[in-house]
């Protein structure tokens, strides 16, 4: 692949035979491929070619699923099991946007953590001394990582209440009449 960037989004094309065509190399990719411009954020558009349809999650997808399959998974199967249990619940739409600025937060904190990360010599660190780092580090990322979910949870929590508070000043206004419960009379 070219290794000069371009700053318009590339268009890649998905044909029937499941092939892609990068329309900016005008070569056919490999998914291994997509998964590189993604590791370079590159901007792009995976289309049908047929259809013009919109593509790119669920090329995006089959790179998470077979990422998966192999190696070490990142998601558990009980983190699957209530992602699946959110599609088409009322809390969908915020399940979404939550994960999104949950993944940007840990984002921005790695990337805090590895700028300016020089070792003692003057270079970089490299992947294996991150590894190394991160190993001897792991009790203090965890504390980090507790902390942080801790305050994600609260978050969370304040945004329920929240809707719910709205909930019941937009629908109290409304006169719906809920017959008091009263209890079975217990004669004998």
């Amino acid at each position: 692949m070219s290794s000069v960037k371009k700053t318009a989004e590339r268009l890649i094309k998905k044909y029937p035979n499941r092939r892609l065509y990068d329309t900016q190399t005008s070569s056919y990719i490999t998914l291994t491929d997509v998964k590189q411009l993604v590791l370079d954020n590159e901007p792009f558009t995976v289309v049908d070619a047929k259809s013009n349809e919109d593509l790119t999650r669920s090329i995006l997808l089959q790179i998470i699923l077979e990422e998966e399959a192999s190696g070490a998974p990142m998601f558990s199967t009980d983190v699957l099991a209530q992602i699946i249990r959110y599609y088409g619940h009322a809390m969908q739409g915020m399940m979404g946007s939550y994960l999104e600025k949950n993944i940007q937060a840990f984002t921005d904190i790695q990337r805090r953590l590895t700028t300016g990360a020089v070792n003692f010599d003057g270079k970089t660190f490299s992947p294996e001394m991150w590894t190394q780092f991160m190993n001897v580090q792991a009790p203090i990322m965890q504390g980090m990582m507790n902390n942080y979910i801790d305050q994600s949870k609260s978050l969370f929590v304040q945004m329920q209440e929240q809707m719910q508070n709205q909930s019941k000043n937009l629908f109290g206004a409304f006169p719906f009449a809920v017959p008091p419960v009263t209890p079975p009379n217990d004669k004998k």
